[in-house]
């Protein structure tokens, strides 16, 4: 049975809150659960919550990940042949959870496995899973509702996701429907590491920020501390996904947790 609403803890408005009140900027991290190995999301999370990682999203592998670039891309196809499934990725953020407390656990991937679980099936499994928001890269806010009527009183959030090319009408709709926090790609394109921040990513922060109070985050293209703290800049936290699954993939299954929180602690400025 899904948790009330009224029962629920609010993770996410949680970890913004303190984000804030420490006066620094957040970061989020991405895995595809099933990479590099079958069950590497449950050894690898724990490290990554260690090593400074404020929120983890777990992408959901598929078979056309039209939004990613080569790396996320390749370990999708890894996972998938590793067996993974939606209910994998379910089972997963179920089991993490009295591994990582109150981060809030994010899963991220398509429309075509939700609505192959079926909508009010995929939400209540999300509440019973502890799955604190949702984001989906092909879903636009224009055809959210019906989701969003199933996610709402299961306490789960669609987490806004926005580029440079969203219009203001879109950002609108697309802030009054979602919650948790807004996500917004500093590109027109595809994920992967780059060599700087898009001006035009920090500049659809503004435009946000004038339509919700919702925390925001910014990624495609963060790949090192200086990037985080320039987002944290106008933003309050990076998202960091293609360097991390490149790192997850760098070497034996047996040393990514260690590859995973080295990458995370430096962004995070905690290496030493």
């Amino acid at each position: 049975m899904s948790i009330s609403t009224a029962t629920r803890p609010d993770r996410i408005a949680a970890k913004f809150a303190a984000i804030k009140a420490e006066d620094r900027p957040g970061l989020v991290v991405f895995v595809t659960v099933g990479h590099p190995y079958k069950d590497a999301a449950l050894d690898v999370v724990p490290r990554l919550v260690e090593a400074g990682a404020d929120a983890i999203e777990l992408g959901i592998p598929f078979s056309d990940p039209i939004g990613e670039g080569p790396v996320i891309q390749a370990s999708s196809y890894l996972a998938l042949q590793n067996g993974v499934t939606a209910r994998d990725c379910l089972d997963t953020a179920a089991a993490l959870r009295p591994r990582v407390g109150d981060t809030p656990l994010i899963l991220m991937g398509y429309y075509n496995p939700v609505m192959s679980f079926g909508l009010k099936e995929f939400a209540v499994a999300c509440s019973e899973a502890t799955v604190d928001g949702l984001i989906i890269v092909d879903l636009p806010s224009s055809e959210a509702e019906a989701f969003v009527s199933e996610l709402d009183p299961c306490g789960v959030r669609l987490i806004p996701l926005l580029a440079p090319t969203s219009t203001d009408e879109s950002i609108e709709r697309s802030v009054a429907l979602g919650g948790g926090f807004v996500y917004c790609t500093s590109v027109v394109g595809i994920t992967g590491a780059r060599s700087e921040v898009s001006g035009r990513g920090l500049d659809l922060v503004d435009r946000v920020r004038q339509r919700t109070d919702l925390p925001i985050a910014v990624g495609f293209g963060i790949s090192s501390r200086e990037h985080v703290l320039n987002v944290g800049e106008r933003a309050d936290a990076a998202v960091v996904g293609s360097l991390l699954v490149r790192a997850l993939s760098d070497g034996p299954d047996e040393q990514a947790a260690d590859r995973g929180a080295a990458v995370v602690a430096e962004l995070a400025g905690r290496s030493q």
